[in-house]
């Protein structure tokens, strides 16, 4: 808004400059594509991002398979973390060797982390677990995904826009360097003197 009014004030002004009204401009130009074209690059980022999400989230899902792990025994916890946030995360899990049953058949025993506080022997657990029975991570859901995507595209928009207002504030630093320059040589050409000429002081 600033920048219409600015355009408008400068339109007749007869101490209007050539860098007044380019600043006018140049700030209402940033602003439009802040306000235009941010949006627009921020839903294309989301799109594009949410696509290749959900492209991910439909070939883990096609490759990981949730099983039925059976507690054999538990392994001592390593020592006691001093750190709160990851001594909570490793206090609703438990370190056991279980053993489970592979998509192709196949029967595996191996160490696993187990969602168990405490575990006993013959307690069954979910695992995820590629084709082979290899232990893998649980596939991603399409919920986290859009919400993977809605960010990427607000963080995109933001990006942009600040891209643009950046883009603006170096333009108008320049100009405002050179009119400055400008001015030094006006006042050197006029000389220390100034305002004194044929005073005859």
């Amino acid at each position: 808004m600033r920048a219409v009014i600015g355009i408008w004030r400068w339109r007749h002004n007869p101490l209007r400059r050539g860098t007044d009204l380019a600043e006018a401009w140049l700030a209402l130009i940033a602003l439009v594509l802040i306000v235009v074209a941010a949006p627009v690059a921020g839903v294309v980022a989301g799109s594009l991002s949410r696509d290749a999400l959900y492209r991910s989230v439909d070939e883990q899902r096609s490759r990981r398979h949730e099983t039925t792990a059976t507690v054999v025994r538990k392994l001592a916890q390593p020592p006691l973390d001093s750190d709160p946030e990851t001594s909570t995360a490793r206090d609703a899990h438990s370190r056991v060797v279980a053993t489970w049953t592979a998509p192709d058949g196949s029967a595996h025993r191996d160490r696993v982390v187990a969602a168990l506080q405490s575990p006993h022997r013959g307690d069954t657990f979910p695992l995820w677990t590629d084709e082979r029975g290899r232990v893998v991570g649980r596939p991603l859901d399409r919920a986290t995904a859009a919400t993977h995507a809605a960010l990427a595209g607000f963080g995109t928009a933001v990006a942009v826009g600040g891209l643009f207002e950046g883009t603006r504030r170096l333009v108008v630093w320049r100009m405002v360097r050179r009119r400055y320059a400008r001015w030094d040589h006006a006042w050197d050409i006029a000389g220390p003197d100034w305002g004194r000429t044929g005073t005859g002081s």
